[in-house]
């Protein structure tokens, strides 16, 4: 822990202290701006900070970097201070702090889309160890279960009941992703904001939920960041999607959003009613 004054100079440096330690330390200070890398936990005590009247700012660890003496590969943070420098910055972006309302859908998001990354493995899994066999199976999942019925019974020795361990696996994955699917669209309905994104075309209760772990966009531009905008790039007035936006789309596409045909929308205004 590394505390500085309004003139940068250290007044509390604490180079080790323990989870246990560091609220009550907290707590005994005067309000005072707090600077945090947006790490696991991170989200946690920042709430727990806010509590105590402190001011939380959350900073991206890729921000940090540039502003340790020791260089990159610097991890002594106490001894350069180079959160206090980074957060004290005027053009820095910081991470907004997830209620914990926000951090149980994000739950919700994070584990059914580690089941889809599980059952796409699966499938690649099968495929690479059918083709040991001279058995070529197409990429997508239903034709994947169309051919394999005729293959398996074909299959030498231990190697068939591999494969029908994989399958079995994956109808398993199945079935959970779609109880998430299920709880998701409940916490869409139950949700006010999310009531009112329904409305809109080109988003249903999966990208509402994926969208409130956020904060609210204050306008259109932020909107784009979440995936539902295009870059705008001149001529023609033509719209085209970047590399950065590709990989901001990525957690709807894995809930069956495509980016490419979903409608533009503008939002204007921010806060609670937007």
């Amino acid at each position: 822990m590394h505390g500085v004054n309004e003139n940068g100079k250290a007044e509390l440096v604490k180079p080790k202290v323990s989870r246990e330690q560091l609220l009550p330390l907290i707590a005994n200070l005067p309000p005072c701006l707090i600077g945090m890398e947006a790490c696991s936990g991170a989200h946690y005590w920042a709430r727990l900070f806010r509590q105590h009247g402190h001011t939380v700012k959350l900073v991206a660890p890729k921000f940090v970097t540039p502003y340790r003496m020791s260089g990159k590969c610097g991890k002594n943070d106490a001894q350069d201070a180079a959160i206090c420098e980074t957060i004290t910055r005027p053009h820095m972006r910081f991470v907004p702090i997830k209620e914990e309302h926000q951090q149980i859908i994000l739950c919700l998001h994070r584990t059914r889309q580690g089941f889809v990354a599980e059952r796409t493995a699966t499938y690649n899994r099968l495929r690479g160890l059918i083709s040991e066999f001279g058995i070529v199976l197409p990429q997508k999942v239903t034709g994947l279960r169309q051919s394999i019925s005729k293959h398996v019974d074909d299959l030498p020795g231990y190697s068939k009941q591999c494969i029908n361990d994989l399958l079995a696996h994956a109808d398993q994955l199945d079935l959970r992703i779609a109880d998430y699917d299920k709880i998701i669209a409940k916490a869409a309905r139950e949700d006010a904001r999310s009531k009112r994104l329904m409305e809109r075309p080109g988003l249903d209760r999966a990208d509402t939920r994926a969208t409130q772990q956020r904060r609210p966009c204050a306008a259109g531009t932020h909107y784009q960041g979440w995936g539902q905008l295009f870059a705008q790039f001149a001529g023609h007035g033509r719209a085209r999607r970047t590399q950065q936006h590709r990989r901001q789309t990525r957690p709807l596409q894995s809930l069956g959003t495509q980016p490419g045909r979903t409608p533009r929308l503008l939002v204007r205004g921010g806060g609670e009613n937007w």
